[in-house]
């Protein structure tokens, strides 16, 4: 049996142990902690697998390179880091990983529409800095979850995951997603929303599910936030560019909003000049305590983590030995 070679691209920097259980007895394994693209040029083009995290893009330079590679895993949900069509197109097909954060992602999502909705960030960051009385007044209003409507962009695996962590809380989940069968609303006693602008204008909650693709780049935009109820909540844990996160501090500042969490966005780590950074820095603007802001990490747990490097593994192995493949986005 030939020797092969297995490329983790970038993010994994330690001493590769599950890549190499899993692989050692058919593959190298060699981590190239890639920060931009053009650090792969001489050390990729040799690969047979290719294992690709989310701090860099793989784009058709580099894919045009590649001489007998025989898959290409994105480990992690989204793909758009990787031209995929590119990739089919010189017969290599594109994994990903879709299962291995869905939990943390949905409870993420789930806990930060929750620290919104009930103050709890709010409360603390303005008595942190002696901000107002030591009173739930400066809060107001603040209404009951039960009965209000959770509105979900794409009800996938982490849009189902945090469909039934709200209905847990006695919300009306509603979503929307023209690309899902017939059938799920009824199996998971949600109501499907045929129209976006439907969702939007009944959401007191809006969670973002959806992958990033031509048709939902900023399928949030300033357009759509000005469709919600007046003091709604806006929650992204999918993908950047899903959501143009400038019409953020306006909304908020005009109330249309009561409160915005973001996990991701376009570019990781923002510059510093990002309208809703600058909002959300300055303690005289409304965003300063109506926004929370996390660095990607929705999907990190211990587990999950080992789960995507894991499940990355295996997929590389599969193809090595020419097993069937599974999760083929391409």
């Amino acid at each position: 049996m030939p020797r092969y070679r297995v490329v983790v691209a970038d993010f994994v920097t330690d001493a590769l142990k599950p890549e190499r259980e899993i692989l050692g007895d058919v593959a190298d394994v060699v981590a190239l902690d890639a920060n931009a693209e053009s650090e792969l040029a001489g050390k990729i083009e040799d690969a047979d697998a290719v294992m690709l995290y989310h701090n860099i893009a793989i784009t058709k330079d580099t894919i045009a390179r590649l001489k007998h590679c025989k898959l290409i895993v994105r480990c992690g949900v989204g793909f758009d880091n990787v031209d995929h069509v590119f990739a089919r197109a010189r017969g290599i097909p594109v994994a990903n990983v879709p299962d291995y954060g869905t939990e943390e992602v949905a409870d993420s999502a789930v806990g930060m529409a929750l620290a919104l909705a009930r103050g709890i960030t709010f409360f603390n960051t303005r008595l942190q800095r002696k901000h107002g009385a030591w009173a739930y007044m400066q809060g107001s209003p603040i209404l009951r979850l039960r009965g209000r409507v959770f509105g979900i962009i794409g009800l996938g695996r982490i849009g189902t995951a945090a469909a039934v962590r709200a209905k847990a809380l006695g919300m009306d989940v509603a979503f929307y997603d023209p690309y899902k069968q017939d059938g799920y609303d009824k199996a998971l006693g949600v109501r499907r929303v045929e129209k976006l602008d439907d969702l939007l204008r009944q959401s007191f909650v809006l969670s973002v599910h959806c992958p990033l693709t031509p048709e939902t780049r900023h399928i949030v935009d300033a357009r759509a936030l000005a469709l919600m109820p007046d003091g709604s909540f806006l929650v992204n844990t999918a993908r950047g560019a899903t959501v143009d996160a400038t019409a953020i501090p306006d909304a908020i500042r005009g109330g249309k909003l009561a409160g915005a969490a973001i996990d991701v966005l376009p570019a990781e780590p923002p510059p510093d000049d990002h309208p809703l950074l600058v909002a959300w820095r300055d303690p005289a603007d409304p965003c300063h305590d109506r926004v929370i802001l996390n660095p990607h990490s929705a999907f990190y747990s211990e587990e999950g983590l080992l789960d995507m490097r894991v499940k990355g593994s295996q997929a590389c192995r599969r193809a090595l030995l020419g097993e069937p493949l599974r999760n083929v986005v391409n």
